[in-house]
């Protein structure tokens, strides 16, 4: 292929959540929509880009996050490796959006005027008129709004996996944790009605996908925006019968607000897997009082024991953050025993950060970060002992794992394959001689041999079930196109 024929290329770069990782989609989406090819389906270009191959794009956008406090050095790190790029391609158009852009707006433009389009969480989708706004006017343009103007999910949409989608149920978030800022830049909750969803689940399963996860920023509180209660046990038992889907998820809950029904569905659901991510964030009720979590450790204890219960087998995560600002020694060895009686799989744990125009951010009495690095290397101390007990545990037992979407052979001195048990527990799969790897999106069953803190081992015998989400990437593979894209969302049956 020619220089003049290749096509106009993009890439996107996400920061952050699975919030992030879906609201890229629609952004890929958009790109697709304009007529532009991502890089990395131009050997011509992909063969000499670097970083996911963002460096040979012409359109750029990054995603940003601002929950963690090396957020903004983060995006203009980025900004910076691109600006010597630009420099040698004045085509080249660079856009940011996601929180940080929310939050900061013209700041962006201030501190990296290289950048072409700057938009917020509200407004995904003018991301191809700023473009051309820029491109025409040679300047930057820059738009955010206030509020919701077009909900993320019905955006075209070019999903990363063949085999998974992310599909959106609620937006925002009607809690004041004093820590967050997520609130303040993606707006209070706005719920989808629950026949979108059901449309967008059946779509991309109608597309190969065989897991979907449900996201929102505090899932068991949907269907507060049109009054239902007990919508989302509802919503989990409807999408969990939907023809096709064989593992549902969905992150994330709040202790505060989850209730017994959702449990019940979660137990009488076969699509739903026993997974569960619940957020600790601290042992301590007087932290937890502070933080303005609205759940004390009782609740929280009382929750897990109900899961397990009736869910025997679930793997439950967790978030905890360390050094919340007046959290004294008591307060986190009451975080150390509640983690120690959990018994997490695993836990996503962070030194806290403030962040500008959250309460706890205003507060004089932070905690000595020497005494936080301390405790944050305790915590994580006990919890790789506790990950790796709990899934030493799982040695002899007989998993099904889905293949990963890099799956094919791990490397070639242990032929393994990586993908996720029903509990969401990565699991490395040997693939014995004379067996064809499985494509991403089939299905392996094993049976388990090791456990580490982060993953287990299958070295035994192994089954292989192709899928037709293995049929769909394969498919896409001999057409050398990228797989699960839909421009636009089909046409939504009333329920």
């Amino acid at each position: 292929m020619s220089e003049k024929n290749i096509p106009r290329t993009y890439a996107v770069r996400t920061l952050g959540c699975q919030m992030n990782e879906h609201d890229s989609e629609r952004m890929a989406g958009l790109l697709e929509q304009m007529g532009l090819t991502p890089v990395d389906q131009v050997p011509e270009l992909s063969a000499r880009a670097t970083n996911a191959g963002d460096m040979g794009a012409d359109v750029v956008v990054i995603n940003t996050c601002s929950v963690r406090e090396n957020a903004a050095n983060k995006l203009f790190g980025n900004l910076g490796q691109l600006a010597s790029v630009k420099r040698e391609r004045p085509g080249m158009q660079i856009a940011v959006g996601g929180c940080l852009a929310q939050q900061m707006r013209e700041g962006i433009v201030e501190k990296a005027p290289w950048v072409d389009a700057v938009f917020g969480t509200h407004n995904i989708d003018v991301l191809p008129a700023l473009l051309k706004r820029a491109e025409h006017n040679r300047e930057a343009a820059v738009e955010i709004e206030d509020s919701l103007k077009v909900f993320p999910s019905t955006l075209p949409t070019k999903r990363e996996s063949v085999y998974a989608a992310w599909v959106s149920i609620s937006v925002g978030c009607n809690n004041t944790c004093t820590f967050c800022i997520v609130p303040r830049l993606r707006g209070r909750e706005r719920d989808r009605r629950p026949g979108e969803i059901l449309a967008e689940v059946e779509a991309v399963v109608a597309q190969g996908a065989i897991e979907v996860t449900l996201l929102g920023q505090n899932v068991n509180s949907y269907g507060v925006s049109f009054r239902e209660r007990g919508a989302f046990a509802d919503l989990l038992r409807a999408v969990g019968n939907t023809e096709g889907l064989e593992r549902l998820r969905f992150t994330s809950p709040h202790p505060a607000a989850f209730t017994d029904d959702v449990i019940e569905a979660m137990a009488e659901t076969k699509a739903v897997m026993p997974s569960l991510h619940m957020p600790l964030q601290s042992g301590s009720d007087a932290v937890l009082r502070q933080m303005r979590r609205s759940y004390r450790r009782s609740r929280f204890a009382g929750i897990l024991e109900r899961v397990r219960q009736q869910i025997p087998d679930a793997a439950i995560t967790t978030d905890i953050i360390v050094g919340f600002p007046g959290e004294t020694e008591e307060d986190f060895q009451q975080t150390l025993e509640v983690v120690e009686e959990s018994r997490f799989a695993s836990a996503f744990t962070f030194i806290y950060s403030p962040r500008p125009g959250t309460p706890a951010a205003a507060r004089e009495d932070m905690v000595d970060p020497e005494v936080v690095s301390d405790r944050y290397n305790r915590l994580l101390k006990l919890q790789n002992r506790i990950s790796t007990e709990e899934n030493e545990k799982q040695v002899g037992r007989t998993v099904d794992v889905l293949v990963g979407e890099f799956g094919g052979r791990k490397d070639a001195s242990t032929s393994r394959i990586t993908g996720r048990a029903a509990d969401n527990r990565l699991v490395h799969v040997s693939i014995p001689e004379g067996i064809d790897a499985p494509r991403p999106g089939d299905m392996v069953t094993t049976t388990i041999t090791h456990g580490a803190p982060h993953h287990l081992l299958a070295e035994g015998p192994v089954t292989v079930r192709r899928t037709r989400a293995g049929d769909a990437w394969e498919a896409a593979q001999a057409k050398e196109e990228p797989v699960g894209v839909s421009l636009g969302m089909p046409t939504v049956r009333p329920r």
